[in-house]
């Protein structure tokens, strides 16, 4: 079993920053991809971003490409998720997600999710 929880969330001014953490406890040697992912109120939930733990492959959604900036701290066992340049259109629930396999867009083949952390973004 792998434990997700993240931390970071808040509220923000549009074109403000926040840095969301995920820290991953547990069998995390198994761990090959980690995610974003965010649920707006009302709307489904959506890829954010995924990085491979060894960080070799990286992908990102195409309305935070530039914006958004996903790490990770092997060390720490610890996904980051800087956003940068916010708009009101990013306040969602993110949530942090684990998979054995490589990156993925689909919610469905991630096997584990943390709690979430809200984002509110105002204009």
């Amino acid at each position: 079993q792998v434990q997700l929880a993240e931390s970071g969330g808040g509220l923000a001014q549009a074109g403000g920053s926040l840095r969301l953490s995920c820290a991953a406890s547990g069998r995390t040697f198994s761990i090959l991809t980690m995610a974003w992912f965010r649920q707006a109120p009302g709307k489904e939930r959506e890829f954010v971003a995924a990085s491979r733990w060894s960080g070799g492959t990286i992908d990102y959604a195409d309305s935070v490409k530039g914006r958004f900036t996903i790490s990770i701290d092997n060390v720490k066992n610890t996904v980051y998720l800087q956003v940068n340049s916010l708009k009101p259109e990013d306040t969602a629930v993110y949530y942090c997600a684990a998979k054995y396999g490589s990156t993925s867009r689909l919610l469905g083949v991630y096997d584990y999710w943390g709690q979430g952390t809200q984002v509110t973004v105002s204009s």
